[in-house]
């Protein structure tokens, strides 16, 4: 059996094929996570090896490798290796997390976050970033919109929105945000967050906004989603876990969220400390 600790991806090219896997078909999504569990052999294979050992075609493993990003099979190979060169890191074992007690699975926690937060960081890209910065810096209103888990990083935009004295709203229900869509215009921006990218309440958000002639921006994980090719500009958040609402993801897209914060902070430092000690004046009559 090989052992995963030394053969879990890391890197670059491995952010860049879990970004694609919630865009893969059930075969491509086999090949490729057979590639992240098994890096060291998938270097050292040829394509027709690791399509007979995952039992698809050769076109599968190819189609894979283009919808993750790679020019073919090699290119995937090469930025693989370069990774194995430049990074170790372990993707967490369950059965070890288990064997070491409740600590155990706090590492493994605590590991699955730190490993999203790197991930994301890798595929962050720097145009992208500045573009977003600059969409929330000039917009005249700012619509934030997410439902569940992603609600959650909705709010937390928002509330780093207001303190820089940014006029937005983050309504909690969809229809709201929907409503709230419909009376955005050219100059106003919608942002909507959305780990799958395929939920269908942020899609109508960005969709009414674009109609409206509003900027849109999205943070996923799934670049070639439905809700990222109604937006201006993607952030992508990175997590190994495959479930409805990865944790993992969430914690990414929550340091995104503080990322484009202390930018911001960054561009108009007076303004921020301002608006700062402006709030605090304010609430702190309040205060026992």
């Amino acid at each position: 059996m090989i052992d995963q600790a030394k053969n879990a991806a890391g890197g670059q090219a491995a952010s860049r094929l879990r970004s694609a896997l919630p865009a893969l078909s059930e075969s491509e999504r086999r090949v490729a996570l057979w590639i992240l569990d098994h890096v060291d052999l998938a270097i050292r294979q040829s394509m027709s090896a690791i399509a007979q050992t995952v039992e698809v075609s050769d076109t599968t493993v190819l189609r894979m490798c283009r919808t993750a990003g790679f020019a073919g099979f090699t290119d995937l190979k090469l930025a693989l290796v370069r990774d194995t060169g430049e990074r170790s890191a372990a993707r967490p074992d369950e059965s070890a997390a288990g064997a070491d007690g409740d600590l155990g699975w706090a590492k493994r926690v605590f590991n699955a976050n730190i490993q999203a937060i790197s991930d994301t960081l890798s595929m962050l890209d720097q145009g992208d970033f500045a573009r977003a910065l600059d969409l929330v810096a000039g917009a005249r209103h700012i619509l934030i919109g997410g439902i569940g888990g992603s609600g959650i990083v909705a709010q937390a935009l928002y509330q780093r929105c207001f303190r820089l004295g940014l006029r937005c709203d983050a309504p909690v229900d969809s229809q709201l945000q929907l409503m709230h869509a419909s009376l955005l215009g050219p100059g106003d921006l919608a942002v909507a967050i959305s780990y799958s990218g395929i939920t269908n309440d942020p899609v109508l958000l960005l969709q009414e906004a674009r109609t409206q002639g509003a900027s849109t921006l999205c943070i996923t994980g799934n670049r070639r989603s439905p809700l990222a090719r109604l937006a201006d500009v993607v952030l992508v958040s990175v997590s190994h876990e495959l479930r409805s609402e990865p944790m993992a993801a969430q914690i990414a897209q929550l340091t995104l969220v503080d990322a484009l914060y202390a930018a911001l902070v960054a561009r108009a430092p007076d303004t921020a400390q301002l608006n700062e000690e402006r709030m605090v004046n304010a609430i702190l009559p309040k205060s026992i």
